[in-house]
């Protein structure tokens, strides 16, 4: 997996050029990545024609409040889950005007791991307006930075597969 900046600025790059051909525009809903993709996605000169939001929703409070996710899902599954990821997905496109939206929650470390979701665990939710979610659970090795930058290009990738792109 291409994890190095200058991968993840092509990725955004050519996110960009899916984005503007189709004439949609992406909005992010991050947990454990921080803002991490909005800061790379926005670091392409233009993004502005493409790029809607980014909701930082690192709290369960948040989750909820600002992307609609119930509390139940939250309760029954937990933040980093298949179910929340999807709920996060769908909440930025309902609360956004976006056509796109990728969402990440996921245990960066070094603490906060069980035996059931080990340091490492990302899930993820991609969707088009109109579509359904498409979610995925990823296992990442390494420390904090790692485990965040291979999160970041693989929301990235998938999300250029979605679109057709990659």
């Amino acid at each position: 997996m291409r994890t190095n900046d200058a991968a993840l600025a092509a990725l955004a790059a050519e996110l960009g050029q899916a984005l503007s051909a189709a004439g949609w525009r992406l909005a992010l809903a991050e947990s454990c990545t921080g803002g991490w993709i909005a800061k790379v996605v926005t670091d392409v000169a233009g993004s502005s024609g493409w790029f809607d939001c980014g909701i930082v929703s690192y709290s369960n409070t948040a989750k909820a409040e600002l992307l609609g996710v119930p509390t139940a899902l939250l309760r029954k599954y937990g933040a980093v889950s298949e179910p929340v990821a999807r709920a996060m997905a769908e909440g930025a496109l309902v609360r956004t005007g976006a056509d796109v939206a990728v969402a990440v929650s996921g245990i960066a470390g070094p603490g906060g791991g069980s035996p059931e979701k080990p340091v490492g665990t990302v899930c993820f939710g991609w969707g088009r307006r109109g579509s359904a979610i498409m979610t995925d659970t990823v296992v990442f090795a390494g420390d904090r930075e790692a485990v965040r930058r291979q999160t970041v290009a693989h929301a990235l990738q998938e999300l250029l597969k979605m679109l057709g792109a990659n």
